[in-house]
């Protein structure tokens, strides 16, 4: 039998040096077929179709704002571009739909829409961005991680996003999967860190991810762009990774082979049960005194007065009290 650091060696080789790379688990053939992301994209093109169907511009669209875009469409076709320029819905159809609003959701108990807003895009422009991201990341990520783990991280980063989006963003409404994206990207971070000793060119796989992350945190300080719902989705998968997505040691995947009276390794390291412990307590730390706060009407901004520039940086150029996505 060869020697653990041998086997770990060929495990490593077989990651390569890309943070999406497949590995030796316990099963080494064991990939997942990839079914709830591709569900993901249909039920958010299908909520998307029916907002337009409801939001029937010709009939609602009183003509301040100029004409219905692409009137072809009949009933289906957007709002002008001055009310949305992102070829969606009016913001009154998407907060009839379950778009995220501080005062529904604190003062009339509509705490569903903590969920439901996840599920909402802005338009077809904001859509077809989220869906392709969603692809490219969830896919790959499924197949490694099968459906529950993948689906629990999207959903629980897409519900933390808009509670954070909640206790910051109070004047206007919010709507997107940005969040529960953000989430996997976390997640992949965090699956990075957790799983350190299986990669090879670790520092240029970090760097890589840090930067696709430190990129789309920036863009979140333009207008219209949600960034509360990016960066609490983003901490949410954070965590969940550590708890969801450790990889056992090599040492322990051969040595269920070996006899019953043979001491073989344990399941995880030391550092990926420390992880999985401090993330799971700051993770329900994190949900209790967002939620306490959110149903006690807290502000956030009260208590930390630059926060605000997080999301949306205000010029003569533009606002920052618009739907947000």
């Amino acid at each position: 039998m060869p020697p653990s650091e041998d086997l770990e060696s060929r495990g490593a080789k077989n990651r390569g040096g890309s943070y999406t790379s497949s590995s030796v688990i316990e099963d080494s053939e064991t990939q997942w077929t990839s079914w709830l992301v591709p569900m993901f994209v249909v039920a958010n093109v299908a909520v998307f179709v029916v907002a337009m169907y409801i939001n029937n511009c010709p009939k609602e669209n009183s003509r301040v704002q100029g004409k219905c875009v692409a009137g072809f469409l009949g009933r289906f076709s957007f709002q002008p571009l001055k009310e949305n320029p992102l070829f969606g819905p009016s913001s009154k159809t998407l907060e009839k739909l379950g778009a995220l609003e501080w005062k529904k959701v604190v003062s009339k108990h509509q705490g569903w829409r903590l969920v439901t807003c996840i599920w909402l895009h802005a338009g077809i422009i904001h859509l077809l961005v989220n869906m392709l991201s969603l692809v490219l990341i969830g896919i790959r990520l499924e197949q490694q991680f099968g459906f529950v783990r993948i689906g629990v991280i999207y959903l629980l980063s897409g519900f933390g996003g808009s509670v954070l989006s909640s206790l910051f963003i109070q004047n206007s409404i919010s709507v997107g999967a940005s969040g529960a994206l953000f989430g996997l990207l976390g997640a992949m971070l965090s699956e990075l860190i957790t799983n350190w000793s299986m990669y090879t060119n670790r520092a240029a796989a970090l760097l890589t991810l840090l930067v696709i992350v430190a990129v789309n945190l920036t863009v979140g300080i333009l207008p219209r762009v949600n960034n509360f719902a990016h960066i609490g989705g983003f901490v949410t998968g954070f965590f969940l990774g550590f708890i969801l997505m450790p990889r056992p040691q090599f040492g322990w995947i051969e040595g269920r082979n070996l006899p019953a009276d043979v001491r073989v390794k344990s399941k995880y390291k030391a550092y990926q049960y420390v992880c999985w412990l401090v993330s799971l307590v700051l993770l329900i730390a994190g949900f209790t005194v967002g939620l306490v706060m959110l149903y006690k009407g807290k502000n956030g901004s009260e208590h930390c007065h630059w926060c605000h520039y997080l999301s949306c940086v205000p010029t003569s150029s533009w606002k920052c009290d618009e739907t947000q996505f």
